[in-house]
């Protein structure tokens, strides 16, 4: 769904000369789209003749700022920086002068992704009508005694300390959200006010006139002031969306064959890491497969690993729309929402397509192996996917055989984004010493140093490439790997060139040698730079052949070689001094 909003608002000073009410919203544009919308709603305190301004500089510092801060915060945690802040400027400003001169209320609404966010403090209100349903989300902070029921216990200004209430929530496509000061609550009866929201096909401007002239005809002595926000239309989930849902659903028990979930009927037990299990599941109402991927229960409160699943289902999303889309498992929001409220999954897992077909790992253990130009054909698929990741700033960290699923329709897809770096993935993911080590380039063991090579390097683009070149060898020289099985744990050894595949496969070209060659080269700056690059090569093929490369100097592969052949040689040395000094006739 695309983001739209129909957004409407009115405030009117009523029978007051003054109108101390400030309300605004701002929808983000351009590079901003991702943080959404944000609406507020403010009513001066008049005390001290101050309330206006209080009001129009709060809800201005709020929309604006919210946007200059960093995209990495929570939403409750931008709003209260940015209300703190500004708390503290009002209160310095009443401490000179008493009584305070600048007070005001707030009520302000994010809409961001599949879900919106409520800070309040004071009178004013906010509404939300789904389903036919009017909900009010905001408490009243005033006094509990009738006779002071307009008296605030808390305000913006009030003290050097404020205490904001924020309330999440899932955000549904036809989401109908009212902001209301209390010139329009405090006169408008629920039962009229409930009648009103629920007119049908009444736009959001007339809708917040007709509340505020409500209001005025109920006899309002006060300021009137309405905001009206219908959601149209919701963004593609966000990380903040996702991490929500990891830490708010449960985690679903072990399951057998048989077993039910969300209108789901388990069929078969496909993987079990450990950490995460894959079952292959079946949708009762139209008999599609899916592949259902959820936590073992023992990991139920790991708030890391649910924290790496969600950034998981945040990075499928991201990649589900652009030309390689159709290579990676497309995610599903399951129960598929109705627009209508209603309840969601009962668990945290992520649902995936399921197709028929093998992974390349299953077909070389079984010794199925492919021709040479299908080989070629599902690399030249694989470099494609892996340089739209790279250009959307994602690193896989993972490709290897067992990752790689060839489907019945031919189409090679990428599989399991679960330790991918996007830049947004949890500390604990990145700190991870994540992938297979047989497929992980030299300079990410630590202790490699060689050839300018930097150890202990952060996974990035070339470490992809590095790993589907380690494919691509197996996949010509049936299953054996360049540099031999790399133990986990233990430092990965490159002290010499791999053989060409055409050592175990007389059948592959010399061009495509070469090309396998250069993309497991032990120097990162003898390997390919780019996704693109490795494609290129591919699709030239023996048309512009890459050049042979030359065997790797002795100093290159082993920097302390030059101290070796002189320990060598002066080893040698004081064995023939010694027998002289011994044997030798003087």
């Amino acid at each position: 769904m695309s983001f739209e909003l129909d957004v409407g608002q009115v405030s009117l000073a009523g029978r007051n000369e003054v109108n101390e009410d400030f309300a605004a919203l701002v929808v983000g544009q351009g590079r901003d789209r991702e943080r959404g919308a944000i609406a507020a709603i403010a009513d001066g305190v008049s005390t001290g003749g101050k309330g206006r301004e209080a009001a129009q500089t709060t809800v201005s510092t709020l929309v604006g700022d919210y946007f200059a801060t960093p995209e990495t915060w929570d939403t409750t945690v931008a709003l209260d920086r940015i209300l703190n802040a500004h708390n503290g400027w009002l209160a310095s400003m009443n401490r000179r002068r008493q009584p305070a001169v600048g007070l005001t209320t707030l009520t302000a609404l994010v809409l961001r992704g599949q879900s919106y966010t409520l800070a309040h403090v004071g009178d004013t209100r906010a509404y939300l009508l789904r389903g036919g349903r009017l909900q009010l989300l905001t408490a009243d902070h005033v006094m509990a005694q009738r006779d002071f029921a307009h008296q605030l216990t808390r305000a913006m200004g009030l003290d050097d300390h404020v205490v904001v209430d924020y309330s999440q929530g899932e955000l549904h496509s036809g989401d109908l959200f009212v902001l209301l000061s209390d010139g329009v609550h405090g006169s408008l009866p629920e039962r009229e006010l409930r009648q009103l929201l629920r007119q049908e096909g009444v736009a959001a401007q007339a809708l917040s006139d007709e509340l505020v002239q409500a209001a005025l005809r109920r006899g309002s002595s006060d300021n009137v002031t309405a905001l009206v926000v219908r959601v149209q239309g919701a963004l593609e989930a966000t990380l903040q969306d996702e991490s929500r849902r990891a830490q708010d659903l449960p985690v679903l028990p072990l399951l057998k064959v048989g077993d039910t979930v969300d209108g789901l009927t388990v069929t078969a037990i496909v993987a079990d890491n450990g950490i995460h299990r894959l079952y292959q599941v079946r949708d009762g109402a139209t008999q599609r497969l899916y592949a259902l991927k959820t936590l073992l229960p023992t990991r139920a409160h790991d708030a890391e690993e649910r924290a790496t699943l969600a950034h998981e289902a945040w990075v499928a999303r991201r990649m589900q729309s652009g030309h390689a889309a159709a290579h990676l498992a497309w995610l599903h929001t399951w129960p598929a929402d109705d627009g209508r409220g209603g309840p969601g999954a009962s668990a945290f897992y992520l649902l995936y397509d399921w197709h028929a077909g093998e992974t390349l790992g299953q077909r070389l253990r079984s010794r199925q192996h492919l021709p040479i130009p299908q080989a070629v054909s599902v690399v030249v698929q694989a470099a494609r996917v892996l340089g739209w990741l790279h250009r959307q700033g994602v690193v896989h960290r993972d490709i290897k055989p067992d990752n790689l699923h060839l489907g019945d329709d031919g189409v090679l897809r990428v599989l399991d984004l679960g330790v991918a770096l996007s830049g947004r993935e949890p500390e604990a993911t990145r700190q991870l010493h994540a992938g297979t080590p047989s497929y992980m380039n030299p300079e990410q063991w630590p202790g490699y140093e060689k050839s300018g090579d930097t150890e202990g390097q952060l996974p990035d683009a070339r470490s992809d490439l590095f790993a589907l070149g380690v494919t691509l060898y197996q996949l010509l020289s049936h299953g054996r790997l360049p540099y031999g099985e790399v133990v986990q744990y233990q430092l990965g050894r490159y002290h010499r060139d791999p053989l060409p595949p055409s050592r175990h496969n007389p059948g592959v070209p010399i061009w495509l040698d070469q090309i396998a060659l250069k993309a497991v080269a032990r120097s990162r700056a003898q390997r390919f730079e780019t996704a693109e690059e490795l494609l290129l090569a591919l699709e030239r093929g023996a048309s512009r052949p890459l050049s042979a490369p030359g065997p790797q100097p002795l100093m290159q592969r082993d920097a302390t070689a030059l101290w070796k052949i002189a320990l060598a040689v002066s080893v040698l040395v004081n064995l023939l001094l010694i027998y002289w000094l011994l044997f030798l006739p003087r």
